[in-house]
């Protein structure tokens, strides 16, 4: 059995040690204030800085990174810390874009994390669509990680990643046994589509912890960028109305500040 550490740093980024690795989820890291442009006529402004400064991060292993192209899951701050990453794992596409020995992965495939002296991680990317059915040419690609090790007690540390709940997330269950979900939530909208979705919603969480039973769910990517339409309030409310067996998974992580808990 090996305890997990996970820190919340801010939107999609989640610090991870286990095993003597640390690693890195979507790197964001600059201030508070910028706005962004991601393409289509979409955009946001960043409503909140990261919990812990990139300089204060300490040195990191790997990066997990779900997408390269929206700059709330990779922004400046965060592309400056890669080429010090020992590792980047990413879609196939974007490894092509970052170059300078980015890994790919398409959907199920894997790759493991080895060192003397460390427990090895195998890595799983699960897949994503971030955004309604026929998006993927606009949107681009994303993709989730699964984590296992030896030892583990209740089952993969999943990263969902950036992508609303059908078919293919769903399958997710069916092939791995999900021990702790970090979900990607926020009910992205924007103006320009209207009512249409691009990650999940607050009622698709907690769908998604019916079916996969993780032993722990934590929110992430749900405050710190207007385009976030869904809340810390909204996933309360959404849990505290879902069944026992479902409300009792869900953990917040405190901003900032280290958690453990047993995979």
């Amino acid at each position: 059995m090996t305890d997990v550490s996970l820190t919340h740093i801010g939107g999609p980024t989640v610090l991870i040690e286990v095993g003597g690795w640390r690693l890195l989820t979507d790197p964001t890291f600059d201030p508070a204030g910028g706005s962004y442009r991601f393409g289509w006529g979409t955009g946001s402004r960043k409503l909140a800085g990261p919990a812990i400064a990139a300089p204060d991060l300490g040195p990191i292993d790997a990066v997990l990174l779900s997408h390269d192209h929206h700059d709330d899951n990779l922004d400046a701050a965060g592309r400056a810390l890669l080429p010090a990453a020992g590792t980047v794992v990413t879609t196939e596409a974007g490894a092509g874009r970052l170059g300078d020995g980015a890994q790919g992965l398409a959907p199920w495939q894997t790759t493991v994390l080895s060192a003397p002296g460390r427990t090895s991680i195998e890595i799983v990317a699960t897949p994503c669509r971030h955004g309604p059915p026929g998006s993927r040419p606009i949107v681009g690609d994303v993709v989730g990680f699964a984590l296992r090790w030896d030892g583990q007690e209740h089952g993969a540390v999943w990263i969902t990643g950036d992508t609303v709940l059908y078919d293919e997330v769903r399958k997710v269950p069916e092939r791995l046994r999900i021990g702790t979900a970090l979900l990607h939530l926020g009910g992205v909208r924007f103006p320009v589509s209207g009512p249409l979705r691009y990650t999940m919603t607050a009622a698709e969480a907690v769908e998604l912890c019916a079916l996969a039973r993780p032993h722990t769910a934590i929110p992430i990517h749900y405050e710190g960028w207007k385009h976030f339409r869904e809340g810390r309030d909204a996933v309360e409310r959404a849990f505290a109305d879902a069944p026992p067996e479902v409300r009792g998974r869900i953990r917040w992580l405190p901003m900032g500040e280290a958690a453990t808990l047993t995979a």
